[in-house]
């Protein structure tokens, strides 16, 4: 029987937009006491039931806006979500918004410890995958120079450097193998395959479903944040490419109906 890396029982992830534009801290806290801010509620996620084995790659596939992010999120426990449970077997290591934790007046060397303690590092450890991670870095005598003056890439192969010096049970991928430039690229998904190859279970995030095809074995789509299939990538591909199609079809239509709107 296998073990479950994670499970996901009846998850939601609910947020409140506020219906008006409030400029500043002050005039939301009047509005507030006066109860005049009110709220649209919008589920990012709703009713999301899956169980992901040990030793699972799992491509989340979905359009922009249909929850993947925050499924990930959710899961890597920076969101608490509005209802459901989420268990958790292993230590993870959460590749999101790298560099997220960054402070920019810092040196690049002075953050490999701070974004290493946000990510339960100790002081030892860091001491002794210090050099292993500069160097995979690439950023040589930048490592002194404070982040501010970093470029995104520069800033996010720091991030990935330092997230993956560690072995996870559990590894959460968020769009971060399109980072830097295509050397760092095809250097990354080396690394992350070595991850994969100690039998780490994979939740990965990407736009390409032929990325996704060749790192994971299992995927989900994902749809305004409801799961439209689960299952082997072989099964799941094909919908999610039956699915694109249907969407370029609707854009010509769409812009047909708009043309037509004007010359009225």
């Amino acid at each position: 029987m296998s073990e479950k890396a994670i499970v996901l029982n009846h998850v939601g992830m609910k947020f409140n937009l506020s219906k008006e534009k409030v400029d500043n801290l002050k005039d939301y806290l009047i509005k507030s006491l006066k109860r005049e801010v009110h709220y649209n509620e919008f589920w990012a996620l709703k009713d999301i039931n899956v169980e992901i084995e040990k030793g699972d790659r799992v491509g989340i596939l979905g359009l922009n806006g249909a929850g993947k992010s925050t499924l990930l999120k959710v899961i890597a426990g920076v969101f608490k979500p509005t209802e459901g449970t989420v268990e958790k077997h292993g230590k993870i290591a959460p590749l999101l918004e790298l560099g997220a934790g960054f402070d920019k007046q810092y040196t690049g060397h002075e953050n490999i410890y701070l974004y290493g303690a946000v990510l339960g590092y100790s002081k030892k450890f860091i001491d002794e995958k210090y050099d292993e991670i500069v160097e995979f870095s690439e950023l040589g005598d930048f490592i002194d120079v404070p982040v501010q003056n970093y470029s995104s890439g520069m800033r996010s192969r720091l991030g990935f450097s330092i997230a993956t010096v560690v072995s996870p049970k559990i590894l959460i991928l968020d769009e971060v193998l399109s980072v830097g430039d295509a050397k760092f690229r095809k250097k990354s998904e080396k690394k992350v395959m070595s991850m994969f190859e100690s039998g780490v279970t994979v939740l990965f995030v990407s736009h390409s479903l032929d990325q996704v095809k060749r790192l994971c074995n299992k995927a989900m789509i994902l749809d305004h944040g409801k799961l439209l299939a689960y299952g082997d990538i072989d099964d799941v591909a094909p919908i999610y490419e039956k699915m694109i199609e249907e969407r370029e079809d609707e854009l010509p239509k769409k812009k047909k109906k708009k043309s037509t709107a004007k010359k009225k």
